[in-house]
Formats: C-alpha cells, structure tokens, sequence
C-alpha cells in the first residue's frame, strides 16, 4: 500500500497532547503561548506503516509482557535497515534493546565504571550526557572542540589525550554525528580519537542516534572505523529521531565485546526494565520494514528547511550566522558577534521574540552566546521563528 503521511506542511496541533515539546512551557519557566522549537523531535505526522502497525495493536488490545525472537522478523528489520542505509553489518548476539539511547548511557556508565570514576565529553554537547554522568556520582572531564574562522568545529586530539591521562579516563562519551554543532566526524578523525581511546584503555559509548541524517559527506559508524575499535565500544542507535518515535521508547545498542556486553545486560537487568515496549517494538518494525519511503521524502523537507534557514540568516539577520549542519535536524545559531549577555540573549529569544529554543549555555561553556533550533517541522512554523528574531533585532 502506498505510504499516506507526506505532507510535512501540515499544521499538527500538539498542544493537549501530553507533549513535551508544546505542553510544558510555563513548568519550565516560558511563557503558555511562547513557540518551541528546542526538544529533537519532530513536528511531522510519522510513518502510515507505523500508524497502522499500532492500530493494529490497539485492535489487539492485550498489552502483556512482551519480547522479541529470532522468526517473529524484529532483529532482521532493525538489521537490514543498518545495512541498508549504512552498511553496518550487526550481528544477533551484539544487539541489546533499551528504553532510550540516554538510559543506554547511564547503564553503560555504572556498568563499565566505578563511582568517581571520570568519563569525557566534547562540549559544546548535548547536555544529558553532564547530567547523566554526575548523577552516577562519576567525574566530569570535558574536551571542548574547537570553532575556526569559519565556523567549522574540530576535535582537539592533544587536549583529549592528555586529559584522560591527567585525570584517568575511563569512559568516552562520543556524538557521532555531533548534537549541536552538527560535524559529521569522518573517518580519519574517528580513527585518531579511536586510536587514542585504545591506548589508554578508555571504553567508547558512541551515540549514533542522529545517524540518518547526514547532508554533507558519509556518517561512518564509530566501531566499524577500525575492527580492533569493536572490543572496546557501545554503539547506541535508534528510530526515535528518524520516525519521531521518541515517546515509544526503544533502542537498538549494540555490543560486541561479549565480557561489556554481559556487564551491561547485567546492570540492565538489575533495574528491572528488561523488557521491551510492545508499542515500541511494533512502531519500529514497521518503521524499518516499510518507513523508506517516508524517510526520504521528510529527509528532503529537512534539508530544504535547513536551506531555506541558511537563506534567511544570512539576508535578513545581520550579525547572526548559521553554522551549517553536516549532520542532524538542529540548527546551531552563533549570536556573539551581537555581544549579548547570556541573560540578553535570552531576553531577545524568549521575552522580545516569544521562542523556546536550547540556550547554548546548556551544552556547556562552549555554547555560550549560541542557540539551538530544531528543524524539523513545517517550513511556515521555521519561517515564524526566524521572522521573530528579524523583528527584534532592529
């Protein structure tokens, strides 16, 4: 059957709906009425396939325990659309389904290291993985990248080898490609921060989960760089940014090392959430079996936005510029040549032009003066944002 849900103009009213993105503002400290464009997820009706594959459940109305097995399809659907779109082979022994790619990432943290251990982030990043390694009691160590003239952002190999020397890292942390600037890392650059992690025995988390969108040059998946880089990483994927499939909680992590892969299943089990959503695991077959389609055609809205974005930044906001995204759905906007204060910016963005974007300042020291815009929604609603900037900046 043809897919049905194509028209990424269309309006969806989300307010009421229990949503993070549109019902939460005044808890969060925003005004009701004030227009969200922060949380990575997406304003696009999903998939007809994963539409029907729920209806289909509903209709079945027993929502036990459930699982998945070899001959019901599920690890081949997941399996295939990794190859087909990346070329990654996974094997069946390697996969481990999670909640989410940040519940992923706690469990990898207390199961691969101790408390007080340190594990490292390359800020500007997204700022769970602060929060979710000082709430595991671990140390904080950060590698800032670096930001040239034009705006391109870099690793600092020397920095981030000596602090794991310096502070004894265990853990990697690593955004491939990188939310928010928006690098997709090439494979030279991975192999480097790969060989680095290998010396020194550092454990690599490699969060994939924006993989499937790549504008400019090819996402190469961390582990697969180097097949030694396989014993000593987790690769955490999703369909959640891909099909807007967020609130059905379910990952794909992968592990090849079978001695990490029994820690973190082991300290997975302990928390007692072991198996799987049996909305999510339906959503997600569905998405990977029949979402192709669907995929392309919001991965071309997407980047005509982002287009569209890079147009209207550059003609109509003097002083702000759009660091162009290689990869993901987010925008990352550079205001310091207006030289705002935080509280300033923060002014003009929420109070002057009734926004809700991520300050840059959440993702570390590194963000300040910057702003994080998600594109992923009708080319009116982005056209509405940008215009509110341009009309309080003069």
């Amino acid at each position: 059957m043809p897919e049905r849900n194509l028209d990424f103009d269309q309006i969806v009213e989300r307010r009421n709906t229990k949503c993070l993105k549109y019902d939460f503002a005044e808890k969060r400290g925003y005004p009701k009425d004030v227009l969200p464009l922060w949380v990575a997820d997406m304003d696009f009706r999903t998939s007809s396939y994963v539409e029907d594959a729920l209806c289909e459940l509903a209709k079945h109305n027993i929502y036990g325990y459930t699982n998945t097995q070899p001959e019901d399809g599920f690890f081949d659907a997941v399996s295939g659309w990794m190859k087909r779109h990346h070329g990654f082979d996974v094997l069946q022994e390697w996969h481990v389904k999670t909640p989410g790619v940040c519940f992923a990432i706690a469990n990898a943290i207390r199961a691969v290291t101790k408390p007080s251990d340190a594990v490292i982030i390359q800020e500007p990043v997204y700022y769970p993985f602060r929060n979710i390694i000082r709430q595991n009691n671990r140390k904080l160590v950060v590698n800032e990248l670096v930001i040239d003239v034009n705006g391109q952002y870099f690793m600092d190999f020397d920095d981030f080898e000596k602090k794991i020397t310096d502070h004894n890292v265990k853990l990697f942390i690593l955004c491939n490609p990188h939310n928010p600037v928006g690098r997709v890392w090439t494979k030279e650059e991975l192999l480097a921060i790969g060989e680095i992690c290998k010396r020194h025995g550092v454990i690599v988390f490699s969060d994939e989960i924006h993989f499937d969108f790549i504008w400019e040059g090819t996402h190469q998946i961390f582990q697969e760089a180097d097949s030694s880089f396989r014993e000593f990483t987790i690769t955490g994927t999703a369909p959640s940014k891909t099909f807007n499939l967020a609130g059905l909680q379910q990952s794909n992590i992968f592990i090849p090392n079978e001695e990490i892969r029994k820690k973190f299943e082991w300290e997975y089990y302990v928390t007692g959430l072991d198996e799987p959503n049996v909305a999510g695991i339906a959503a997600a077959q569905a998405a990977y079996e029949n979402g192709d389609e669907w995929y392309d055609a919001a991965k071309n809205y997407i980047r005509k936005n982002i287009e569209f974005a890079d147009s209207f930044i550059a003609n109509e906001l003097p002083g702000v510029r759009l660091i162009r995204p290689q990869g993901t759905y987010l925008i990352w906007l550079d205001f310091r040549e207006l030289g705002l204060s935080s509280d300033e910016l923060e002014e003009l963005i929420v109070k002057k032009a009734g926004l809700w974007l991520d300050r840059g300042r959440i993702f570390g020291r590194a963000g300040e003066g910057f702003e994080r815009i998600n594109a992923a929604c009708p080319r009116s609603v982005l056209n509405e944002a940008l215009s509110r900037i341009k009309n309080n900046l003069q």
